[in-house]
């Protein structure tokens, strides 16, 4: 397992830090590098870009979220074989749960993980002031280790130098390279942000000349030289498969339902379950004999008129759910369950009809931000006072014309609120669970699937 990993981390939002780290990992891996992601914070969709780029699955870590023993086995477990580890940052590289402390930032994660930075710099319109921007992301925490800087939209070769003098002089670090204003490497953007890899097609043509642009530009090899860490304790034991498998689940996934953190399947199938993949949109009925049912979130709004066509698959799910399948469904895959979607333009989409109520899309967020999460009474996964962790994060709103029996609270800034829908052995909701952050869900959700199958063979 190597010892190398390098924080990729921005001065704020919008820096070009997702640009830079997925040309990193391309020009690292034209190098001949095994390279491994990971992101910080609950996104999903950059660490499809990862993925893409490396061919190795990229995985979250999240200080808010997961304690420090889990970080260390999620990042052992998953750089296994990699020669080194980038990890993008979300953000600003102390911006995080709150104002007034590092809980939850990019800061915490390279303090916990004691994990070299490379600071992402905007350099347009400024030349010796990078230095003091630099000074001020230095002095901010002691414990932090900024270890280079990378000077982004800059005008000219004779720009970077100026910038480069400034920051080596007054910071006593290396700016190890540059990116001009390259218009051709803008990411789109949507309103859940960076548009999944997974619709994009083919994106190696991309990739590759980004990475060409970062290798003439960037000085490659010094990062991988600044990426020397120390080793990591994490009990990574806590991933491997048991086999053989207790019990089936079954998980949509597709363009449409595509939001899974990779530790969540992997903890599944440590406690016992063997997963099979099917596709809604591709009109794949949930498969025979399973034991459990996970939809997970994605844009169900944007495939709306093709997942209202799948007649066959409505009528799958909504039986497996009739029949006590314990299912949860998270966020896309909550739309996904309730009568339709309504998107902006009004336009009404026939979902599984399964939730009374309708999800309707508007052009302003609904909710952002973490949820610490507590099961209503009745609620399988988090029953015995199990508690867990997640993220809010969507512009729908949900409708329904009588009041429905809700799955958890959950506690966040703001305060308490009921949410989501229960019914018997469906727990669904807006929220994105971290099974990282309460490994007893998992068994809970393993021993209901075991109950229901026993049950079932008991019926035959």
């Amino acid at each position: 397992m190597s010892n190398r990993r390098i924080v990729i981390a921005g001065i704020e939002s919008g820096v070009g830090k997702t640009t830079l780290t997925i040309g990193l990992m391309g020009a690292l891996r034209q190098e001949g590098y095994v390279v491994q992601g990971f992101k910080c914070g609950p996104d999903y969709i950059d660490p499809t870009y990862h993925t893409a780029v490396t061919g190795r699955v990229s995985r979250n870590i999240d200080s808010w979220m997961l304690e420090e023993k889990m970080i260390a086995a999620i990042m052992n477990h998953a750089s296994d074989g990699a020669d080194i580890s980038v990890i993008e940052g979300v953000m600003g590289f102390y911006d995080g749960k709150a104002p007034t402390s590092n809980h939850g930032s990019t800061a915490e994660l390279s303090i916990l993980t004691n994990s070299p930075v490379i600071l992402v710099v905007d350099c347009s319109g400024m030349a010796r002031s990078a230095a003091a921007i630099v000074k001020g992301f230095q002095l901010l925490s002691e414990e932090v280790n900024i270890v280079g800087v990378i000077a982004n939209r800059v005008g000219s070769q004779g720009h970077f130098q100026l910038i480069q003098a400034a920051v080596q002089k007054e910071c006593g670090i290396p700016v190890v390279g540059y990116l001009p204003r390259y218009k051709q490497f803008s990411m789109p953007e949507r309103h859940l942000g960076l548009i999944p890899s997974i619709e994009r097609g083919d994106l190696q043509p991309f990739f590759h000349e980004l990475s060409q642009a970062i290798l003439k530009t960037i000085d490659v090899e010094k990062i991988y030289e600044l990426s020397k860490a120390p080793t990591l304790k994490g009990y990574t034991a806590i991933f491997s498969p048991q086999i053989p498998f207790k019990v089936k689940i079954a998980v949509a996934r597709d363009a449409a339902f595509n939001f899974y953190y990779e530790e969540n399947l992997q903890l599944l199938k440590a406690k016992g379950a063997e997963l099979v993949y099917f596709s809604p949109l591709q009109g794949e009925e949930v498969p025979s004999n399973i034991d459990g049912l996970y939809i997970g979130g994605g844009f169900p709004e944007e495939f709306a008129a093709e997942l209202a066509d799948k007649n066959e698959v409505k009528e799958s799910i909504k039986q497996a759910i009739h029949r006590g399948t314990p299912t949860l469904a998270e966020c896309g895959g909550f739309m996904y369950l309730t009568e339709a979607i309504v998107t902006t333009d009004k336009e009404k989409f026939e979902m599984v009809g399964i939730i009374p109520g309708e999800a309707h899309m508007q052009t302003q967020l609904a909710e952002l931000g973490y949820r610490e999460i507590e099961g209503a009474k009745g609620n399988f996964l988090l029953e015995g006072g199990v508690k867990a962790r997640g993220h809010e994060f969507h512009y729908s709103t949900f409708h329904s014309a009588q009041k429905l029996p809700h799955a958890y609270q959950t506690t966040s800034m703001v305060g308490v609120k009921d949410e989501g829908y229960l019914k018997e052995n469906l727990v669904a909701g807006y929220t994105h669970f971290h099974f990282g952050s309460s490994t007893e869900l998992v068994e809970n959700w393993i021993n209901k699937c075991e109950k229901f199958k026993r049950e079932r063979s008991d019926s035959l």
